[in-house]
């Protein structure tokens, strides 16, 4: 009885199988409180009143038990294995309730002659030799599954396999003895060892945690899996976790079990951001910080059912710190220069065309600007190529700080940059060009006792509003109007003009 009240009022800690462990005890407390008031029968009606309550339980504390090792062991328990276990129990409370009508079950039922009550003789009939094989018989089934099962279960998880092993064992052995005639007579003492099976399982409850982990068959890939697993009830109560979770997430302990899912949330993850319960079946990324150290997890949630029957939720946590870093440093790589660390000519292009397609949706226009360093080749010649990889990595510098983002800056190869303005004009185009190139050539590159002045060109070209033009032809007219401001002496912005270029 004590056992049971405990596993209910802690039943939002456990699994499942504490159902059939809560029924299993309290048939055997039913069984077991019948048996002593039945000891205090004076006479026959008596005795056999409390026999008939005694039957409410005890037939069915046997098949109880073997649902209770079925599902800790991970054994289907379907409807039909549930009502075929059951229907025998049921069928030998029926016979022993309406025994006097016909003596299916005992042929004779008398008080002792030399005892007296409470002590009973009883000449057992058909039915009793079909309800004691089958009670035998669940129990025997019980153990061997056990035994069977004993090579995959992990040390860890062992010594409950031992305490329910005992557990099935002691009754069973002491039943045998009582139909085999050497116990007292008429003294039945299966009810008066059941005591020890009590102790076995509440120790295997209060130390190796019986009914918080999953069951044994699935238990060693629950925790050996890298991904962190969490098991919520269907009222989004936390009732397990894996190794991995553990290690996930150090704050999380057993004394969580049982709470609110977004209350442990908070407190081990120290993150406000959540994640939504009600979207399962989903995947999405959640970033937070754990001690000291930012991590990225893939968060999958999915539906438990039994049928159609939601039974609760599992979240599957997969760390991807490592595979977002790397997939970082790849489009570093793929998408900027190495030296400079700005954009590169394939990144130019790919965010460029997209900018080019907003412009003719929205009708604004959209202004290159075409640069290089003048004389640069000279600079290499004269001072060599780590001089020449600081000077563009100086200009790179002084063109972001003055863009501050509000364009598309890339280093379009050697020493040549280009720049993409959204939304503005050849005009507006012009003075952002012209007020880089002031600053370049008020900004001499210092290295150690060198003063390296430099200057650079500029050509600016505008899309024409011809929905069919390219980027391509955009760069083309930069290009040109950079040809051209070179021409005319360096160090200067030139504005892409199709009239003087036919002109030429």
């Amino acid at each position: 009885m004590y056992l049971c009240i405990y596993v209910f009022l802690k039943r939002h800690q456990y699994t499942n199988i504490k159902n059939f462990f809560s029924l299993y005890c309290l048939s055997i407390t039913i069984y077991c409180f019948a048996a002593a008031f039945g000891l205090t029968a004076s006479n026959i009606q008596e005795i056999k009143f409390w026999t008939i309550v005694q039957y409410i339980g005890m037939p069915f504390s046997s098949p109880l038990g073997l649902l209770f090792v079925m599902q800790y062991l991970g054994v289907k328990v379907t409807k039909k294995r549930l009502l075929l276990l059951l229907s025998i129990p049921f069928i030998s409370l029926i016979m022993v309730a309406t025994n006097d009508l016909h003596h299916f079950h005992y042929k004779e039922f008398i008080i002792h002659p030399t005892l007296g009550a409470p002590y009973s003789i009883i000449e057992i009939g058909v039915w009793y030799l079909v309800h004691g094989m089958y009670t035998f018989g669940c129990m025997l089934a019980a153990f061997l599954l056990l035994i069977l099962r004993w090579k995959e279960t992990a040390k860890l998880y062992r010594p409950q396999v031992i305490a329910l092993m005992i557990g099935q064992l002691i009754p069973m052995v002491t039943a045998f003895i009582y139909l085999i005639g050497l116990t007292p007579p008429g003294f039945d003492p299966v009810p008066l060892v059941l005591w020890l099976t009590s102790i076995l399982y509440l120790w295997a409850i209060s130390t190796s945690r019986l009914f918080t982990v999953m069951p044994i068959a699935k238990d060693a890939i629950f925790h050996s899996i890298s991904d962190g697993v969490l098991v919520l009830d269907e009222e989004n109560h936390l009732i397990e976790f894996n190794e991995a979770s553990k290690r996930m997430f150090p704050l999380l302990v057993k004394s969580l079990l049982g709470q609110d899912f977004y209350a442990v949330w908070q407190e081990v993850a120290g993150s406000s951001e959540e994640f939504c319960l009600d979207s399962v079946d989903t995947t999405q990324e959640l970033k937070f910080e754990i001690e000291r150290s930012e991590n990225i997890y893939q968060v999958r949630t999915s539906t438990l059912k039994d049928g159609d029957v939601k039974k609760g939720l599992l979240i599957i946590l997969t760390e991807i710190t490592e595979l977002k870093r790397l997939q970082s440093r790849l489009e570093q790589q793929a998408y900027f220069d190495e030296l400079t660390q700005v954009y590169n000519r394939r990144a130019f292009f790919q965010h460029c065309e997209q900018k080019l397609a907003h412009a003719k949706i929205v009708q604004a226009p959209l202004t290159v600007i075409l640069f290089d360093i003048d004389y640069f080749k000279k600079v290499n010649d004269t001072y060599g190529h780590l001089i020449g990889d600081q000077l563009l990595k100086h200009v790179a510098n002084i063109c972001q700080s003055e863009l501050e983002n509000l364009a598309l800056f890339a280093r379009y190869g050697g020493e040549e940059f280009v720049i993409a303005l959204e939304g503005d004009a050849a005009k507006a185009g012009a003075a952002v060009a012209d007020g880089i190139r002031s600053k370049i050539e008020s900004s001499p590159l210092v290295v150690e006792e060198l003063i390296i002045t430099i200057t650079a060109s500029f050509g600016v070209a505008q899309t024409s509003g011809n929905p069919d033009e390219t980027l391509a032809q955009v760069l083309n007219n930069a290009d040109e109007a950079l040809y051209e401001a070179k021409e005319e002496g360096r160090n200067r912005v030139q504005v892409y003009s199709k009239r003087k270029q036919q002109t030429r």
